[in-house]
């Protein structure tokens, strides 16, 4: 830890308790009931959380000294586990580069035709500017290319780029996606960052999304995270996304075009609908601006080696994020954001895992690795950079299992677990899950998209078969979890004052815990289902 780093946590610690003590204990009386009434394990538990959930630590964002102090706490846990250090320099932390960026001021783009004067876009009724990470100032002239939705989909013989070179060029893509797509393979595609990947793939330099109608002033310049390259320049999927361009904007682009935007709009929000792809007449000459601020923080990495001489080179992981949303706006009167479900409650759930694994008398034949990441509120930040830069031979980890926010104020009959359909894991989740007396349930809300909005989809852009679960909606669970996304979910509620039943806490992780054992103990890795989207895309094993 470098000594700023030390200062800065030390100053937290001391501000921390240097509260009111008043407020102190108002802030431990809401952490009913006492530790007296609780069983031992369902009390470790929760202690976990209220430290991680606490007033003092601030809501945990990504690159703050609360976010440090927090890393440090799951190290020292981690360490009382028994875990060997698997981070960086033989320590628990693997360090993880951030960059904070975001507009600098509303940038310039201008659309000069052929023969033609220059033509200026306006900001705010145009467009609005996007930001390069760690690139003060960004400069691109180039044509620009509309391809549709900008989507390529092979297995639904979609190609919206069939028919023009979009190589050293812009693109412009409508924000829709077909409703006839699988729901998780419809949310992939909804992702820009799916698109700019895409174009990047096909040579372009850089990206345009069409909104239709108006575009937001609200949050134009609001700030964004990455991971940050050596040089200081920030990862960015595919190629920069420009700028957001309105309808008015759009008429602009497409001014002498072939098909006009007068015949595009009225089925740009029509998800159904195949554009044939053009060239427009006019170049684009794009000057942005971008401030970025480096920040430290960390991945959390503690491993429990298996027994077997062979097996044991190979990693399950289990990952859980670490982070949430810091201080925000206040809501009656609470501007911090706790995050208690989300998912301080993971995180407490991956300590007693590792707790239960270490103490067991039946040790796995694989290795398993504990591991709670940063910045997954920003965009899965921490966990695409250990996906990237994994802290043991990426070839040896074979799946990822992810506690993220279980909702635990009711008895659950069911488990969700996403992913389970597309690889080998599906038969070991439901054998193990049925062992506890829990079935294994679908997706109850397919058009949600949750199997790409959590950090196991980050293991799966590597190619590696993960599945993410949660309590399931049987029984009580629709009701409680509808309660908590309409009342806690992203809010300061969401914290120790809510109802939490520490006992399914304690099922939560012994279905976890079986599901993992089953992995680490099987005699084969697992191996994504024959022709499964993902796993072609990403080119995993057993999918072709």
């Amino acid at each position: 830890m470098r000594d700023s780093v030390v200062c800065r946590v030390l100053a937290a610690v001391a501000l921390a308790f240097a509260a009111p003590a008043a407020a102190r204990v108002a802030d431990v009386q809401t952490a009913a009931p006492s530790p007296a009434q609780l069983p031992d394990d369902q009390a470790a538990m929760k202690a976990h959380v209220m430290f991680l959930a606490s007033d003092a630590l601030r809501g945990r964002e990504a690159g703050t000294p609360e976010y440090r102090i927090a890393a440090e706490y799951v190290a020292s846990r981690f360490f009382a586990a028994g875990l060997k250090p698997a981070g960086d320099k033989g320590g628990y932390l693997q360090s993880v580069p951030l960059l904070r960026y975001q507009p600098a001021d509303h940038g310039d783009l201008v659309l000069t035709a052929k023969g033609g004067a220059p033509m200026p876009l306006v900001f705010g009724r145009d467009f609005v500017p996007g930001a390069v990470p760690g690139k003060p100032q960004f400069a691109l002239d180039a044509p620009v290319v509309f391809v549709g939705q900008g989507i390529v989909a092979p297995k639904y013989k979609r190609n919206d780029y069939a028919g023009v070179d979009v190589r050293g060029k812009i693109v412009a893509f409508l924000g829709e996606t077909p409703t006839s797509f699988q729901s998780e393979e419809r949310a992939h595609f909804a992702s820009p960052a799916t698109r700019t990947t895409i174009a990047a793939e096909h040579g372009a330099v850089g990206a345009i999304l069409i909104e239709p109608g108006s575009v937001s002033e609200a949050g134009w310049d609001r700030a964004r995270m990455t991971w940050a390259y050596p040089d200081g320049t920030g990862h960015v999927a595919g190629v920069p996304l420009i700028a957001t361009v309105s309808g008015a904007g759009a008429s602009k682009l497409f001014a002498q075009a072939r098909a006009p935007w007068e015949k595009i709009a009225p089925r740009a929000d029509d998800p159904t609908a195949i554009f044939k792809a053009e060239q427009l007449p006019s170049v684009l000459t794009v000057a942005l601006k971008t401030s970025s601020e480096p920040l430290e923080s960390a991945n959390v990495a503690g491993l429990l080696p298996g027994t077997d001489p062979t097996l044991s080179r190979e990693v399950v992981v289990l990952s859980a994020h670490l982070d949430h949303l810091g201080v925000g706006p206040p809501v009656n009167g609470d501007s911090i954001y706790n995050g208690a479900e989300d998912n301080a409650v993971g995180i407490a759930a991956l300590i007693e895992a590792a707790k239960r694994f270490r103490t067991s008398d039946m040790p796995t034949r694989r290795s398993i690795l504990f591991l709670a990441v940063t910045a997954e509120e920003e965009g899965l930040i921490g966990s695409d950079y250990f996906a990237r830069h994994p802290t043991m031979p990426a070839a040896k980890i074979v799946a990822d299992v992810n506690f993220d926010m279980p909702i635990l104020s009711y008895a659950f009959q069911d488990m969700t677990v996403f992913g389970a359909n597309r690889s080998s894991l599906g038969p070991i989740v439901a054998q193990a899950v049925a062992a506890l007396g829990v079935t294994m349930s679908p997706d109850p809300d397919p058009a949600e998209g949750f199997f790409v909005r959590s950090d196991h989809y980050r293991f799966v852009q590597q190619g590696i078969p993960s599945v993410f679960l949660w309590p399931g909606q049987a029984g009580p669970g629709k009701a409680a979890f509808e309660n908590f996304l309409k009342h806690r979910y992203h809010q300061p509620s969401d914290d120790l004052s809510q109802p939490i039943d520490w006992a399914q806490g304690l099922r939560f992780v012994a279905a976890n815990c079986a599901i993992t054992r089953a992995i680490a103990d099987a005699p084969d890795r697992p191996r994504w289902n024959k022709g499964d989207f993902f796993g072609l895309l990403y080119d995993g094993p057993g999918a072709k």
